[in-house]
Formats: C-alpha cells, sequence, structure tokens
C-alpha cells in the first residue's frame, strides 16, 4: 500500500490529486506482472481494462502501418502511464499497439475508476488532453489516429489518387521521329505504333516537340497543308515533364495548369514514357480533378457559378477521408485558377485579342496557392513596354478588359477586394518598367506601408499570358535585393511580427467577441507562419517556390530550418489550414452561411484546444527567432 502511493504521488498526471484521494486510489491499484515479451494491446482492437502505471521493467508503444511496419515509437519508463488517451478518446480500445518487456510490473487503475477522477479533477484530465494535443502535432501519430481500422475498406480509387505514385503505373513507351520527317511518314508511325502522341526530336536526338491526332487534324488537313512538308512545321513546342516519383494528383494538376494533354516520364534525367491525362482521369472516376476538367468545358459565368458553389462539398469530402490540406488547398487553387482562365479567355472574345504581350497575375494566398472557401479577387496585370503613340491605347484596353474580367469573377462568386489590390484598379495594372519601378521603391524605401506592398506583390503567380514578364520582373528583384538591405529586412521583419498568436499571458486562447460570440480568427493566427515563410525566402533568394509549405522545404534544404524545426512549422500550419478548411467548408454545407475565418472556441474539443495552444507557443517560439535574427533584440 505505502509503495502504491509513493508511486502515484511521483507520477505526474496522479501527482495533481489531493493525498487522501490517492490513498483511496492506491486501494484500488491492481498489480500485473510479465514474465517474457509478449504484446498486451493491439492498436484498436484490444478493449482497455483501465489504465497502466509501469512500476519496472517498460513498455514499447507503437502503429503499426498497412505494411506492418513500426510507427511511432515510443519506449515507456518507469513513472510512465499508459492508456488514458485510450479510454477517453478511442471507445476504451487501444489507441497503439504495446509490447511489455521481459520483467515488467505494472498496476492498473480500473476504468470506471479512471473515469471517476477524470470528471471530477480538471487538472487530471486536463493533463490527457494536453497530452494528446502534442501528439497531435505529431504527423505520423495524427494519420494513424484518423485512419480506419481496417485501412484497405476505405483504400479507394478516389484516395489512391493521392497516395499513389506516377512510377506504380504503366506508362505508355515513347514513340519518335526526326524533326524533318514528313507528316505523312509521322501518320504512319502513330497508325502502326496505335499511339495518339508522336514526340519529335533534334539532331542531338533532344525532344523538341510533338504532334497528336489532334495536331493532324487542326492543324494539316483542316487547313490542307502538304504532309510532304516537315513536321517540326506543325508540332506543339511546348512539352512537359515529371518525375515517375511523384503522385498522380501532382501530374493531374501540372496538366491542367500547363493546359497540356501529354506529359513525359523522367527518372534520372532520362524520359522513359509518356502519360495523357485521359488515361491519368481514367484511373480514378470519382476523383475531384475529374471535376476540373468539367470546370474546363463549361459554357456561361451561370454554370461556372454553379461549378463553383460545388467546391465546399469536395472540400469536406477531401478532409473526411484524410487528404493532406496543402493537397487540399492545390485543388481549390486549380478550380480557381481554371475558373480564372476561362472567363479571361470569354473576356478576349468580347474585346478581341491584345494590342500587347501581358501577363495576368494573382496575389496573396492564391498567388501562394493556398486558397481558401473565404476568398476575394487579389490580382493584377504586367503587360510590354510599348512605344509612346501606342501607350494610351493599350493601357485603355487593359483597364477595359481588367474591370470585365473583375466583374464576371465578382459575379461567380470571388468578391471584389476589399483593399482593391485588382487589376481594374489603375495602380495594379501597369508596363513591366512600371512594375519595376514599383519594386525598387517599396525596397529602397523600406517604409512598414512599403514592406506590406512589397510582402503581398511578393506573393503572386502568373496564371495566364507570357510568363516571360513575370520571369523578368523577378530577375530583376532578385538583383535588387543583391545591394545593401538591412533597413529592407527590418522591415520585413516587423511585418511579419505585426500578428501575434492569440495567446493570453497564461498561455489560454486569448478571443474576441463577434456577434455575443467568443472566437478568434484563425487566418491571423496563421499568418505568422506564412510571413516567417515569406522573410526567411526573400532573405535566401527563394523566388520560384511560390506556398508557404514549399518555402519551408527549400529552407530546410539551405540549412535555415532544422529537420525538427521544419517539421514543427509544417504541421503546425497544415493543421491550422485543416482546421479553417473543415470550419469554412460546414459554414457552407451544413450551415448554409457565409464562410468566415473566425472560429468559436466552445465548438472545439478540449483535445483541439489543447492541439493549438501547442502551435500558438511554437509560432511565439520561431517569432522571438526572427527578432534575434533580424532586429537584434527581444
Amino acid at each position: 500500500m505505502e509503495n502504491k502511493l509513493a508511486l502515484l504521488k511521483t507520477t505526474v498526471p496522479f501527482s495533481y490529486l489531493p493525498e487522501d484521494v490517492l490513498a483511496n486510489v492506491a486501494d484500488l491499484l491492481e498489480e500485473q506482472r510479465y514474465s517474457k515479451e509478449k504484446e498486451i494491446y493491439h492498436q484498436g482492437a484490444t478493449k482497455m481494462k483501465g489504465v497502466d502505471i509501469i512500476v519496472e521493467g517498460s513498455y514499447e508503444s507503437f502503429f503499426y502501418d498497412s505494411n506492418n511496419h513500426k510507427r511511432d515509437v515510443e519506449e515507456l519508463l518507469p513513472g510512465s502511464v499508459f492508456g488514458g488517451i485510450s479510454v477517453l478518446l478511442n471507445r476504451k480500445k487501444a489507441l497503439k499497439t504495446v509490447v511489455a518487456k521481459k520483467g515488467t510490473v505494472v498496476y492498473i487503475l480500473p476504468r470506471k475508476h479512471f473515469r471517476a477522477l477524470c470528471n471530477a479533477y480538471e487538472a487530471f484530465f486536463q493533463y490527457f488532453t494536453d497530452d494528446f494535443g502534442k501528439r497531435m502535432s505529431n504527423e505520423d501519430f495524427a494519420h494513424f489516429f484518423k485512419k480506419p481500422t481496417l485501412f484497405e475498406e476505405s483504400y479507394i480509387a478516389s484516395e489512391q489518387l493521392y497516395s499513389r505514385k506516377i512510377e506504380e503505373m504503366g506508362y505508355q513507351k515513347l514513340v519518335s521521329c526526326p524533326q524533318n520527317t514528313p507528316i505523312y511518314e509521322c501518320a504512319t508511325k502513330m497508325a502502326q505504333n496505335k499511339v495518339s502522341c508522336l514526340f519529335i526530336t533534334n539532331a542531338a536526338n533532344d525532344i523538341i516537340g510533338y504532334v497528336t491526332d489532334l495536331t493532324l487534324r487542326d492543324r494539316v488537313i483542316a487547313q490542307r497543308i502538304d504532309a510532304n512538308g516537315p513536321v517540326s512545321t506543325v508540332m506543339d513546342t511546348h512539352t512537359i515533364s515529371i518525375s515517375g516519383s511523384s503522385y498522380m494528383y501532382e501530374a493531374i494538376l501540372l496538366m491542367f495548369q500547363t493546359k497540356s494533354r501529354y506529359v513525359l516520364i523522367e527518372n534520372d534525367g532520362r524520359y522513359e514514357g509518356f502519360l495523357s491525362r485521359n488515361r491519368l482521369l481514367s484511373e480514378q472516376a470519382q476523383s475531384p480533378l475529374v471535376f476540373i476538367q468539367s470546370v474546363k468545358s463549361a459554357l456561361s459565368i451561370k454554370e461556372l457559378r454553379a461549378k463553383w458553389n460545388r467546391v465546399p462539398n469536395i472540400v469536406s469530402q477531401l478532409l473526411s477521408r484524410g487528404v493532406h490540406a496543402e493537397i487540399v488547398n492545390q485543388v481549390i487553387t486549380t478550380i480557381a485558377d481554371t475558373i480564372s482562365n476561362k472567363v479571361i479567355e470569354e473576356v478576349i472574345g468580347e474585346i478581341g485579342p491584345a494590342p500587347a504581350k501581358f501577363v495576368f497575375i494573382v496575389l496573396g494566398s492564391e498567388g501562394r496557392k493556398e486558397q481558401t472557401l473565404k476568398t476575394d479577387q487579389d490580382n493584377a496585370i504586367i503587360y510590354e513596354d510599348k512605344a509612346n503613340e501606342q501607350r494610351e491605347l493599350v493601357r485603355a484596353y487593359f483597364l477595359e478588359f481588367a474591370t470585365r474580367v473583375s466583374d464576371k469573377l465578382n459575379e461567380i462568386g470571388f468578391e471584389y477586394c476589399s483593399g482593391d489590390f485588382m487589376a481594374k484598379n489603375p495602380k495594379w495594372t501597369h508596363s513591366l518598367s512600371h512594375w519595376k519601378r514599383n519594386y525598387k521603391e517599396w525596397i529602397e524605401e523600406a517604409l512598414p506601408e512599403t514592406a506590406s506592398k512589397f510582402a503581398t506583390f511578393f506573393d503572386c503567380r502568373a496564371i495566364y499570358g507570357e510568363r516571360s514578364i513575370m520571369d523578368e520582373l523577378r530577375d530583376f528583384v532578385d538583383e535588387e535585393l543583391n545591394k545593401p538591405m538591412e533597413k529592407f529586412f527590418v522591415y520585413m521583419a516587423k511585418n511579419a511580427l505585426q500578428y501575434e498568436p492569440p495567446l493570453t499571458f497564461f498561455k489560454n486562447i486569448r478571443t474576441l467577441k463577434v456577434q455575443e460570440r467568443e472566437v478568434f480568427d484563425i487566418k491571423r493566427a496563421m499568418t505568422p507562419i506564412v510571413d516567417l515563410a515569406r522573410v526567411y525566402a526573400l532573405q535566401n533568394k527563394i523566388f520560384q517556390k511560390e506556398n508557404t509549405g514549399e518555402r519551408l522545404k527549400a529552407l530546410k534544404e539551405k540549412g535555415v530550418f532544422t529537420e525538427s524545426q521544419f517539421d514543427e512549422l509544417m504541421q503546425s500550419y497544415y493543421y491550422l489550414m485543416s482546421l479553417r478548411l473543415r470550419r469554412q467548408a460546414q459554414q457552407i454545407t451544413d450551415d448554409r452561411s457565409e464562410p468566415s475565418n473566425y472560429i468559436e472556441l466552445s465548438s472545439l474539443t478540449k483535445i483541439e484546444q489543447a492541439t493549438l495552444r501547442e502551435i500558438f507557443k511554437t509560432i511565439e517560439n520561431f517569432q522571438d527567432g526572427i527578432r534575434m535574427k533580424f532586429m537584434n533584440s527581444f
């Protein structure tokens, strides 16, 4: 009895209980000894008798994955407690598999007595919820906690899209011919090999283009081109490629984004085959990416609006299946880009071709490919410089063009930007030289307001037009940032510190009142991670990585963040993103209300609140790092 009481006093969750209660608990403990190594609990299957307190020896706890490999392995030593989360949150069944080592002795507190203590003593209960919150920040733990016991039952085709790699598919072998081959011979070769795509090579045997059945129909037969001419005169030169180790969804998104119907498969610097978009889509008939194809086929603004209204249901289904928030962001962004491209092409059809080369860019969250369901328009136009006598004509066209595009997008459901960061605003539709002056002034002035503008326009991405114009602007910014920029980075750092995690002095979640509800703004809570990834990306000249996740990965590769820091930031950011998307989808589909970034604290479980507290502490620590690095102070 005395030994049991002494152990309880030094075991963390039980040490929160009054001493007279501990004496009663000690009487309830049942001793269990293990003379040899033995699996005593199997994840999701074994019902827990209660909560185990390890006295001697140790437990090894872990998850088995679908290949029977151990994941998230932990060693539990004397004084450790196992089973609290399982009893409270996993329907009394062991959450993890546990092997008791030889010579292990444990005390078991029966389930009903454990639950009674949780109901009676808040601090005791809070220990287990806080522990669960910390564990949910671990990607492996979160994955296996959410995964069904019989994983294979849920592993349907549409889910394989997000876990299946291209190399697991049988892709078509390359069929090619030299660029000077007569067109009719190419058609003959395609027929003989039963392929719909023939790749064209130069003298060095490098692939420089391709022709398809459609090429022969539209560019040869329809235009009555001499079939004896070289195939190079009709080939399409825009080829794209992807690594065989990439996922199916990445290939499909790439093809939609580049408007390509074929993608080359590359491994170790060599092309090994190709895949068609139809082949990839046919692999999974229920995929939301098939929906993107239907968006491309929409014939009116009304139909596009109806398509956009279906997106919340798609998001909800993806999240409920455990699809990662980063992938869900990409799906939303690709749908939004597809709609924007349809609108742009419709406007060009209405007012005629542009009088100059241009690029239509999106900014902010859309620019970072992190679009949510509460979205507005953030866009701009950059057009090539023209002679003086043409400038007014060119400018008038693009302002009319931008206004029509913006109005149609608003009608579809992409609301006007409240801050007026839209191409229809004359301030954000300009020539390339004017945009260069804008960026140069923002960098040189280095004021709080210009740092904010630079941050907005650094998160930009071309979705239509001449990408080379965007590339030239990025090269210009790169050159400007090679100059001494200490003051500029100080203001960018200050910009990254203007939003603090919503934590009180005592590390509880700080709320505000909105319509008599206690809420916090999850967008503002996420902003510090976006900002710190941006400021470090700027300092390290990472321009080609557009979203927060990509920037964090690039920064880890450069050694700016350790593996542990990278994991903390990635898991924190996408946990928040998943919570944000889930809430917005619920507001639209279940509540039939406008989506917002406010989350009511009472709508979250204690587990979710504990997880958020841990995430906000992590963000605070990284903000301290920015203060030290860029501002040399706390």
